[in-house]
């Protein structure tokens, strides 16, 4: 482990229209102690080439192949080869804010926080911001984030020194992998604190959210009733309280 090293994991699946987007906001940090850790899991388009580019010019961008396994998978597959302090998940048509680590780091010394994550815009395909911002509360527990999803995988970073690396469930493949992540770190520190700060941009795709939302709802349901094991009755319960949670959400 790297003392004050961000990982940064990214997944990469036919995501050629937007990752040297993505590599970009990370290369225009102002906190310059990262490194960048490409997982291509199968891609059938130009996105491994993309990032391809990149690795001569800059030494701190990994590019990992592997066959397709989900996001999960290629999430583990960073996470292993990681060597920071810090582990932060960044999908690759998202984008961070320059100040974005900085920023963050500083939250993180400041609240002597070991999970910490942030407010952030809701951007389209064309990087245009739509809706009004996601502003986190100032904290969250096992509880809350039950309830609602107030850590975006775009903000978290997880300090691993005292409880180690965490890795994701890759039976989930691609749904609720991130969620469960957070949830499996929260039961360990506690606690997770928020930046108020708006400073990375979630990109929100054309395709109906309600649709893609609906896909979500039964996989949702399954890490309640048999990942966490909470019964049927709070199973439903907490169910419903996500899809209210994520209907205004995206209402604003």
């Amino acid at each position: 482990m790297e003392k004050g090293l961000v990982s940064i994991i990214t997944p990469l699946y036919n995501g050629e229209r937007f990752v040297a987007e993505t590599i970009n906001s990370v290369l225009s940090q102002t906190y310059s102690n990262w490194e960048m850790i490409v997982v291509n899991d199968g891609s059938k388009d130009r996105g491994a080439d993309i990032v391809s580019n990149y690795l001569s010019k800059e030494p701190r961008i990994q590019l990992v192949n592997q066959s397709n396994g989900g996001s999960a998978s290629a999430r583990n597959n960073g996470i292993r080869r990681a060597s920071g302090q810090y582990i932060a998940l960044l999908d690759a048509d998202d984008t961070w804010d320059p100040g974005f680590l900085e920023s963050q780091m500083n939250f993180m010394e400041s609240m002597n926080a070991i999970l910490v994550y942030s407010s952030h815009r809701r951007i389209n395909e064309n990087s245009e911001e739509i809706l009004t911002p996601f502003i986190v509360p100032n904290q969250v527990g096992y509880k809350e984030m039950l309830k609602t999803s107030s850590i975006s995988c775009l903000t978290g970073i997880y300090n691993i020194e005292k409880f180690g690396k965490v890795y994701l469930r890759e039976e989930l493949k691609s749904y609720r992998d991130d969620y469960v992540y957070w949830l499996e770190i929260i039961k360990k520190v506690g606690v997770a604190y928020g930046n108020q700060k708006i400073i990375a941009n979630y990109r929100v795709m054309n395709s109906s959210t309600t649709g893609r939302k609906r896909k979500l709802i039964i996989p949702h349901f399954m890490v309640f009733y048999k990942v966490e094991k909470l019964g049927l009755v709070r199973s439903l319960y907490y169910t419903i309280s996500w899809a209210i949670n994520g209907f205004f959400k995206y209402r604003k």
